[in-house]
């Protein structure tokens, strides 16, 4: 990653999102520089890819991790999001009762279930988009990463969890919606979702959040522990060896992109209108890493890059050619691999001679600081080897 995109990323995030809001909001609809709710509803929607996007790279560029199910994470903030739009339809729904939502009429539900009470109150259903995921990914990366699991076993358990989840929310008795999932929804805390100024608000609280998490993940990436960890993915024998505990690094990052990602999802249900178990789906955790890859992984700016670019094309190719969408995106993952392994934003700051990507530069310093760990222990063993041989 170069200086220039770790300065430029968060300015030029939030700076698009002000100027869509203005073309938006400001212009009249018969104006050519007029943008429609529709563009608007897409780049909100393309900016809660990036949050799980930038929550894949930092599991995957800075600690190795290859997870095939982070949209399990991105899903459960939906829901949390979801369970409290279905609560604030209160009485307007088809049944009209305001103390239980549709489907749960529909399908003879008598009363609310335990797990839902307290997500009629916005606050209490902030925190669980950040709760919820987190100890999901809290419980997981423990049993795994204390159990030394690691590489395509990881993935495959990964790819796992999320896929169990989908069979589980597909279920009527878990009281989520089954198959049809959530929707209809009509406000958040009271604004009405389907005003331009609600759309374009979202939108630019999504861009605020993403530029947000990229400057919290910039900095955590660039402290000690970010170069330890980077350290325990390139050389985690050694770094155990010198009294770290890999697990408990690669838990505390693997528990902070769960909770980003949540966000991401809880951003991502009010703008697109709906949340159903086909967001568990491993598809979309293996097209998220395909969005790091392309975009630069370990590069941060790189993994918001891919997830806009990517889903652009997506969003053109299928208006275009439904039916060539998969593989034209199996296509360009062999491309990348081919051609630009380090993706994107890797590649240009190599070409340019500006700073590698952070993955080479935090390799030298964690390696580095292991090296003069290693070389202290050798020198206090001279040391002592020394003053046994002069007693």
């Amino acid at each position: 990653m170069t200086r220039l995109s770790l300065t430029l990323t968060p300015v030029i995030i939030i700076g698009v999102a002000i100027i869509l809001a203005i073309l938006n909001l400001a212009t009249p609809a018969t104006s050519a520089l007029h943008v429609s709710d529709f563009v608007v509803g897409l780049a909100g929607k393309y900016l809660c890819y990036a949050l799980l996007a930038l929550a894949v790279d930092l599991v995957w560029g800075f600690a190795g991790i290859l997870t095939l199910g982070h949209a399990a994470f991105f899903a459960l903030g939906g829901y949390c999001m979801g369970m409290y739009l279905t609560r604030e339809i209160g009485a307007r729904g088809v049944y009209a009762n305001a103390n239980l939502p549709d489907f749960m009429i529909f399908i003879g539900w008598k009363q609310l279930p335990w797990y839902w009470h307290g997500f009629a109150w916005f606050p209490f259903a902030m925190v669980m988009v950040l709760v919820v995921p987190a100890i999901l990914a809290a419980v997981f990366g423990f049993l795994a990463f204390r159990s030394r699991v690691s590489g395509v076993y990881l993935s495959i358990i990964t790819q796992a969890l999320t896929y169990a989840l989908l069979l589980a929310f597909f279920r009527n008795d878990m009281g989520f919606g089954g198959n049809n999932g959530m929707t209809d929804f009509k406000d958040i805390i009271g604004f009405p979702l389907n005003r331009s100024s609600t759309t374009t608000a979202l939108m630019v609280i999504s861009a605020i959040f993403t530029a947000g998490a990229f400057l919290f993940a910039r900095w955590l990436v660039g402290s000690r522990y970010g170069q330890v960890l980077v350290a325990v993915r390139d050389a985690e024998s050694r770094t155990r060896f010198l009294g770290y505990r890999p697990e408990y690094y690669k838990l505390v990052v693997w528990v902070l992109s769960a909770v980003i990602a949540g966000i991401g999802g809880a951003l991502y249900v009010p703008q697109v209108g709906i949340i159903n178990p086909g967001e568990f789906a491993p598809a979309n955790s293996i097209e998220a890493v395909i969005w790091v890859a392309v975009g630069g992984r370990g590069t941060l700016s790189g993994a918001i890059l891919g997830a806009v670019l990517v889903n652009f094309g997506k969003t053109i190719l299928t208006g275009a050619l439904p039916g060539a969408w998969l593989y034209a995106l199996g296509g360009l993952f062999i491309l990348v691999t081919l051609f630009l392994p380090k993706g994107i934003v890797g590649t240009f700051a190599r070409r340019t001679g500006n700073d590698a990507a952070l993955p080479t530069a935090h390799e030298k310093q964690g390696l580095a600081a292991i090296d003069g760990q290693t070389a202290d222990l050798a020198e206090a063993g001279a040391d002592i080897e020394d003053g046994e041989k002069t007693a």
